[in-house]
């Protein structure tokens, strides 16, 4: 079986670096996704509170066959729990539903900076590292001014910081603030919502070594040292999405790559103007 690699995190722990995402999964279709990843060699799945899902992905755990202490599993905190004690209370509700006792990386899911509660949130975190019930913490969608905020708050940079990231939109300016402060950086939406599959430029790539599209995409993520997260509920397509540690992309490549990139190619909300 495939051995995934890992990335090392600031706090000693790691993370495979690449893994299911369940985004806009149902909880009834979760279970045999996750289960179908975990057969595959998958040992990492992203999950949220807001997914909706939570059940589904313990349950998909639970059918695999795979032990929970092989399994990297990822939650994340809403904006409507934001807050120190609320954020707590969300916490358990997601372990509950994860029918865990622990998380590998717990997250706090959007900066919210017009609900004036990250900071707080992060605190509860902070807790939560400390009681060993987060194995890791982190952050998602956060700017270079809400990381630096946390950690001037409370001398405590995140373990992770997950953002939209793809060819049209490399996210580069982000990505070299995360670094500075120790912090790695994954990747949602990698493929670009699927936008970027029937993109010339990648075809031509792929069909160069003999691959799909995706699988060329999830390779240039790999590449660059960044975690990607691939979603399908398709068996075959899940199994396609983890066949990408047989080849190399090449310096032409990763120009033509680098080449994709604008400034207008943010598919999801902006997090500094985002209100929900």
């Amino acid at each position: 079986m495939t051995k995934v690699p890992a990335i090392a995190f600031n706090d000693g722990n790691a993370i495979p670096q690449i893994g299911l995402g369940v985004w806009q999964t149902p909880d009834e279709v979760a279970d045999s996704a996750v289960a179908a990843a975990l057969q595959a060699g998958y040992r990492h799945v992203d999950t949220a509170a807001i997914y909706g899902n939570e059940r589904g992905v313990a349950r998909g755990i639970a059918q695999s066959g795979v032990a929970r202490k092989d399994v990297f599993v990822t939650t994340k905190l809403w904006n409507n729990d934001q807050g120190f004690d609320s954020a707590l209370r969300a916490f358990d509700k997601s372990l509950e539903r994860l029918g865990t006792d622990y998380i590998d990386l717990y997250l706090i899911h959007w900066p919210a900076p017009h609900r004036h509660a990250y900071i707080d949130s992060w605190k509860a975190l902070v807790r939560l590292k400390e009681e060993g019930r987060a194995r890791s913490i982190g952050v998602s969608n956060f700017q270079p001014e809400h990381l630096q905020r946390i950690v001037d708050d409370t001398g405590v940079a995140p373990a992770l910081n997950q953002i939209e990231l793809h060819p049209r939109f490399q996210q580069k300016y982000v990505r070299a603030a995360n670094e500075k402060l120790g912090v790695a950086t994954q990747s949602w939406s990698p493929l670009g919502s699927g936008r970027l599959l029937g993109d010339a430029a990648i075809g031509r790539i792929a069909a160069k070594h003999h691959r799909s599209p995706a699988q060329v995409i999830i390779r240039w993520h790999l590449q660059q040292g960044l975690i990607v997260i691939p979603k399908s509920v398709t068996p075959a397509r899940i199994v396609e999405n983890f066949e990408v540690f047989d080849f190399t992309l090449d310096h032409e490549d990763m120009a033509a790559f680098a080449a994709l990139d604008s400034k207008d190619g943010r598919t999801g909300p902006d997090p500094m103007t985002a209100t929900f």
